[in-house]
């Protein structure tokens, strides 16, 4: 099957009020977690892979193929799109859709306002002649982004519309309070301000740093706009604890199948959770 773009399943999600959430892929046992949590949920679904783990899980092409292959070996027939997560340059996002990424994130973030959206629009119009779909994000999420240790700066309303009109980007991420990693505390999320930034830019919003935020925060966030989830650290928690279970029983097993396997489950219970959460189930 051929992946497809966030232009595919986000507006409806938007106006149907329900979130796709986008999981992150960590190793190869995360692929096959994700893809058979959607499709037992019949979901759309947004794997991805974040540009800062693309060579350690093997390179553009590698994570391509092997998606590819996935999606034929599970005989996986929702939506799928494959997204390169906060790419770092131009060159990244470019090298990601010539390997075959349906979508791809520029993070110009931390340029300023008018750097970030001459280098964003170097991309739309690359993604644009080959069909894919670009995200961009304005304001600084808090925590651990991609290796870049930082405060929140929540994104204006303006220039959120600046970046929106000048690029024609097909998804915002608009930090407004959300953190990358473990929160410290509750999250704070900026509800009048995701009103008003999804009333006046009219593009799908994007969650980033969704993992750890109440269920009921991240209710209100789909419905003032947010049509896609970031979810990455609860999955890595999940997996992470599931290895210790196994280690901790004090077994002498050394195959590493017997170990993982019950971890990739961990891993689909998450992603089905969320996709439930999320309102997404049955929409694919």
């Amino acid at each position: 099957m051929a992946f497809v773009t966030l232009k595919d399943v986000l507006p409806q999600a938007r106006v149907e009020r329900y979130g796709v959430g986008q999981f992150n892929i960590n190793g190869i046992q995360w692929i096959d977690a994700i893809l058979n949590a959607a499709q037992d949920n019949q979901s759309p679904v947004i794997v991805a892979a974040s540009d800062r783990l693309v060579d350690f899980l093997g390179g553009f092409e590698w994570i391509v193929l092997a998606l590819t292959a996935a999606t034929r070996r599970l005989k996986i027939t929702v939506p799928v799109v494959l997204h390169l997560d906060h790419g770092q340059s131009v060159a990244r996002c470019l090298a990601a859709i010539d390997a075959g990424f349906s979508s791809v994130m520029f993070d110009g973030s931390h340029e300023p306002l008018a750097e970030n959206s001459r280098l964003t629009k170097l991309v739309t119009d690359y993604a644009a002649k080959r069909g894919v779909s670009v995200e961009a994000e304005v304001g600084t999420i808090g925590g651990n982004e991609d290796g870049l240790i930082s405060g929140i700066q929540y994104a204006k309303l303006a220039d959120c519309q600046r970046l929106v009109q000048e690029t024609g980007i097909d998804a915002l991420a608009a930090a407004l309070g959300s953190v990358h990693g473990e929160y410290v505390g509750k999250p704070q999320l900026g509800f009048t301000e995701m009103a008003e930034i999804a009333e006046n830019c009219q593009v799908p919003l994007v969650l980033h740093g969704a993992s750890g935020i109440p269920d009921a925060d991240l209710t209100k966030a789909i419905q003032l706009g947010h049509a896609k989830i970031n979810i990455n650290t609860e999955t890595n928690q999940a997996w992470f604890q599931s290895i210790r279970e196994s280690l901790a029983t004090g077994s002498k097993n050394h195959e590493p199948r017997l170990v993982l396997a019950p971890a990739t489950a961990a891993i689909s219970t998450v992603v089905s959770d969320k996709i439930t959460l999320f309102g997404s189930a049955g929409k694919g």
